[in-house]
């Protein structure tokens, strides 16, 4: 069924999300907010990208958590970033004819396609909006240099507190986190995946971080108990991720 963005009641996520990398004049987040989009639910493993595909449309996230990952011959994956509520993961097809990844649901989610050619309607009218958009990708590309870096350079300890401070401020920006508190709904498999550990490293390292008081963590929930310890433990300069907000200062 097709809607308006504007009447769905996760839409404010995606201007909360945009107003936190640039600002975005209120007659441009409108024509946003015009446009039509499908409503889909996906169940846990979902694709919504598959790679090699000639994707129509961009999809939103509205509720739950996706990633973009690559597979390798022997049928293990790679995970290159975590998309929460408010991303447009696969905004790049715009331009960009063929997926070079696939993108999938972690958890059950709900997300808003909206077809490519009202959207680049919408953006050729409007400089500003295709400035923040195109500064949106660019973001991507930051966060995905920052995960090369930690992979190849930071401990495991480190790589897992790092993630876990990107979610923190990424979750803050949609406005979906409480100070140091946030959702987690990543698995030791995903964050092992994601980091090149194995899940039994992943619970280790984890276990350590509750043991020296840095960090709560249950099925649904994470919250950061000292966050200048977290931070110098994780190495975590916020600067790549160029959003305005207090606790990436």
């Amino acid at each position: 069924m097709t809607t308006r963005l504007s009447d769905l009641p996760e839409h404010e996520r995606l201007i909360a999300k945009l107003n936190s990398i640039s600002t975005l004049p209120q007659p441009d987040a409108a024509a946003l907010l015009r446009l039509p989009v499908t409503v889909r639910e996906l169940q846990r493993g979902a694709d919504i990208a598959r790679q090699q595909e000639r994707p129509s449309h961009s999809t939103l996230i509205l509720e739950g958590l996706v990633c973009r990952y690559k597979t390798v011959p022997d049928g293990g994956r790679q995970i290159m970033a975590f998309h929460i509520p408010g991303d447009i993961p696969d905004l790049q097809s715009l331009h960009l004819r063929t997926m070079d990844h696939s993108i999938a649901a972690l958890r059950p989610s709900r997300t808003a396609t909206i077809a490519h050619e009202p959207l680049r309607e919408v953006i050729y009218g409007s400089p500003t909006l295709c400035h923040v958009l195109w500064r949106d990708t660019l973001v991507d590309a930051a966060i995905h240099r920052e995960w090369m870096m930690g992979i190849g350079r930071l401990s495991a300890h480190s790589r897992i507190a790092h993630l876990l401070c990107e979610l923190l401020v990424k979750y803050r920006a949609a406005g979906l986190a409480d100070e140091h508190q946030f959702p987690v709904l990543i698995t030791q498999t995903d964050i092992a995946d994601a980091l090149g550990l194995t899940s039994v490293h992943v619970n280790r390292v984890l276990q350590d971080l509750r043991s020296e008081g840095l960090l709560e963590l249950d099925r649904s929930q994470a919250k950061i108990l000292n966050w200048d310890r977290f931070r110098e433990l994780a190495a975590f300069d916020p600067t790549y991720l160029h959003v305005e907000d207090s606790i990436a200062a």
